[in-house]
């Protein structure tokens, strides 16, 4: 399990474990909080083509799926 603080989500970098179209390297671009500054949710960008997606955040907690840095 990933140690994530969501204080510190913007600008980490991430390493997907299962390739898909060559997008193993993405960056936290841009994150959204509440009211109560509790993370909404996260945008991640790949680094080869810069293709973004919605995350929720916490998925980057699963380090079946996610590494913390790119590898």
């Amino acid at each position: 399990m990933n140690r994530v603080h969501p204080k510190s989500l913007f600008g980490s970098k991430w390493t997907k474990v299962e390739v898909e179209g060559r997008e193993k390297h993405f960056m936290v671009i841009d994150v959204e909080y509440d009211e109560n500054q509790k993370v909404v949710c996260c945008l991640i960008q790949a680094v080869i083509n810069h293709r973004m997606f919605e995350l929720d955040w916490r998925e980057l907690k699963d380090s079946s799926r996610w590494l913390m840095g790119w590898k």
